[in-house]
């Protein structure tokens, strides 16, 4: 019997981003939550998805965006 490995993505508004040093920044603060699997920022649409383990908490979602010095917004 194998195991069933779950995962979920969110899709987040981020403000603050215009470039892709900015994408890296908010990519690598999010990459470094438990249970992240992928990280996708994209600045031009101020979007960031994220594909995780688990569902992900808001507030420690917002934690790591403000962290890595953006505004995050909410879900998208």
């Amino acid at each position: 019997m194998g195991g069933t490995v779950m995962s979920t993505t969110a899709v987040f508004a981020v403000e603050g981003m215009s470039c892709g040093h900015c994408e890296r920044t908010v990519s690598a603060g999010l990459s470094a939550l438990p249970g992240v699997t992928d990280v996708v920022a994209d600045a031009p649409s101020g979007r960031v998805t994220v594909a995780s383990a688990q569902p992900l908490d808001e507030d420690v979602v917002r934690g790591a965006v403000d962290g890595a010095g953006f505004t995050l917004v909410g879900p998208a």
